[in-house]
């Protein structure tokens, strides 16, 4: 397997804070892989690492094969970076916008509007492409800022919280053309806040806590640790009163729904047993919360005493 993004024991301090406390990891070439993690875990300060924006105190890491510390030119040359604002210029087009970021990266002129229109087809924009920037939508200004990172062809693509901001239609339109960018070859490191976010488009996801990587695996694996299935009592409007993690046996169904019954809200008219799989939300809960309410149940080939051990 060939890695896109490698990192061993990363550290980083800021003042007297250990942000970053040995991260390790490993995200194949060709992948969207999700960094997850509660505010002030350490999430942008890894993207700042990796795109040789800051240097890190201790440990190494290897981006498109090339050392962010001792190669840092070498890792710029085949990287973007897409912050959590849209750095475009209001008053100019689209159009103009792409040709001249084509330009300054050293695009000739015909290349550069050739790539502009290339890029402005493929992310929805070439109806606007003469409008401009500053009478887009706040996803039309994303997808843009998206576009302009992808200029000059690059392996990896790094995004920091792409969708912060935008309403569900866009956030859902720029999921396409994130998934789409995958497809063709690109590897995409995202950081998120959005657990729906992750669940749909990573390949892998980990989880950041406290520095350090706290869990990581596809979306149905972290899943899996949680445990079965989730018994809901709700009441008549619908609000979650209590709910119960079970194995989801027969047996564990009805152990959890007799002890939901003896809850005084269960007798309450219009009162509802509600049955539905552990998402995103409760792994996330589960592993940063620091004293979670649902354990962490074993997995092949880990120990849960080590993953509560980080938090």
């Amino acid at each position: 397997m060939t890695l896109a993004i490698q990192a061993v024991g990363l550290r980083k301090r800021f003042g007297r804070t250990d942000v970053l406390a040995g991260l390790d990891l490993a995200v194949p070439a060709g992948s969207v892989f999700a960094l997850l993690g509660p505010n002030g875990a350490g999430k942008t300060t890894t993207i700042n690492i990796l795109t040789t924006l800051v240097r890190p105190d201790g440990g190494t890491a290897h981006v498109a094969g090339h050392d962010v510390v001792a190669q840092p030119g070498e890792v710029q040359r085949r990287i973007a970076l897409t912050g959590q604002s849209a750095a475009v210029d209001e008053v100019l087009t689209a159009t103009e916008n792409l040709v001249m970021l084509g330009r300054l990266s050293g695009l000739g002129r015909r290349d550069a509007h050739v790539r502009a229109a290339e890029l402005l087809g493929r992310f929805g924009l070439a109806d606007a492409a003469g409008r401009r920037v500053g009478t887009y939508s706040g996803g039309m200004r994303r997808r843009l800022d998206l576009a302009l990172s992808l200029i000059v062809p690059v392996p990896v693509l790094f995004l920091d919280e792409p969708t912060t901001g935008l309403d569900t239609r866009s956030r859902q339109e720029l999921w396409s053309v994130i998934r789409s960018l995958a497809d063709d070859g690109s590897t995409v490191f995202l950081t998120t806040q959005y657990l729906e976010e992750a669940d749909r488009l990573a390949d892998r996801i980990a989880v950041l806590d406290r520095g350090r990587i706290a869990a990581e695996g596809t979306s149905e694996e972290l899943k899996a640790r949680i445990g079965g299935d989730v018994v809901e009592l709700r009441d008549a409007d619908g609000g979650l009163v209590v709910e119960l993690p079970t194995d989801g046996t027969v047996h564990g169904l009805r152990a959890a729904v007799d002890e939901l019954d003896r809850s005084p809200a269960a007798s309450a008219d219009g009162a509802s047993v509600f049955i539905r799989r552990p998402s995103l939300d409760d792994v996330f809960l589960a592993i940063t919360a620091r004293d979670a309410a649902v354990p962490l149940s074993p997995v092949e080939g880990s120990d849960p005493r080590e993953l509560l051990e980080t938090k």
